[in-house]
């Protein structure tokens, strides 16, 4: 098996864990082997630490999940002070991206600036695309073209680390906002986020969730990412992300048939806390037995990753 290299990094597989499902990687070193997964993307770092949104924040349904976490987390003080240093003692090398996610460019701008100086992670991950995160009349930052050159304008003179731009799946020329993410420098690009959705208890008319509506999740998802990356591989020259629906190998390889680089394993880790490893391992072996289709896009890109001393 060789190791993937993106934006710099050696990732020993295609497969990371995708930001929300694995908290700052605490659950990992529960369940795996550190070797058994490419690496893990963190929950969404805000410059204040957020409650989120009231209980309850996850409900399953037949085809999927619906979640409205509200980017619940401790905050950048407490990331930087405790969450940082514990994963540089539990997590070696594995690569790990932090998400970031602001209500504002200068917000998105704290985050980063607050972090570059620290050692423990290789990348960041923007979250301009979360649907639990109301601005701009509901749309997150992914769906407003000038607020989205906004945030990088604030953000890219601020890292010398790689910046990975998440994207919402309802946008409707997502090839167009990935390309005008590279153009204001962005090295990378993740699709997708989830979808917004809405369910009700038949019973009382009641949402299932607190919250009211949420983000949509799990194997409905498949086809939704896998035109997203379609598109977006095929307008922009950075790596690409593929997310959504991922819950085995197989579905990873469409994702890579489609022009992903690398992919992540989101909802299928709450039913299955193994199904990353699962995935990783099976990509590896139909790149043992077929080179040919894995990957379908070419995995080294140019990036940046600071050395430490």
């Amino acid at each position: 098996m060789r190791p993937t290299r993106v934006f710099g990094i050696d990732f020993q597989h295609p497969v990371l864990l995708a930001a929300g499902t694995c908290g700052f990687g605490e659950p990992v070193i529960d369940v795996m082997d550190l070797g058994d997964i490419g690496g893990i993307v963190t929950k969404s770092v805000t410059p204040e630490p957020r409650s989120g949104n009231p209980a309850p924040r996850v409900a399953e349904y037949r085809h999927g999940m619906l979640n409205s976490v509200g980017l619940a987390n401790p905050g950048l003080e407490a990331v930087r002070r405790d969450k940082l240093p514990w994963m540089r003692q539990h997590l070696g090398k594995l690569p790990v991206i932090v998400s970031v996610a602001g209500h504002t460019p200068e917000e998105y701008g704290q985050v980063v600036e607050g972090l570059e100086g620290e050692d423990g992670f290789q990348a960041f991950e923007l979250n301009l695309s979360c649907p639990n995160d109301a601005r701009l009349g509901g749309r997150p930052f992914a769906l407003d073209p000038e607020s989205l050159q906004a945030v990088l304008e604030v953000v890219r003179p601020k890292t010398v680390r790689p910046l990975i731009v998440k994207l919402a799946p309802n946008d409707p020329d997502i090839a167009s906002t990935a390309a005008l993410a590279v153009a204001h420098g962005a090295d990378g690009i993740t699709a997708v986020n989830t979808v917004p959705g809405y369910l009700t208890h038949g019973s009382t008319g009641r949402p299932v969730l607190g919250a009211g509506p949420g983000g949509t999740s799990g194997p409905a998802m498949l086809p939704v990412g896998l035109a997203a990356v379609r598109q977006v591989a095929q307008r922009v020259d950075v790596p690409v992300i593929g997310v959504g629906g991922i819950l085995s190998a197989d579905d990873a390889l469409l994702y890579f048939q489609a022009g992903a680089t690398m992919v992540g394993v989101g909802t299928g880790s709450f039913a299955d806390p193994r199904c990353g490893p699962r995935v990783a391992l099976g990509v590896a072996r139909a790149q043992s037995a077929a080179s040919n289709v894995y990957p379908a896009r070419a995995a080294t890109a140019p990036g940046p990753v600071p050395s430490k001393s």
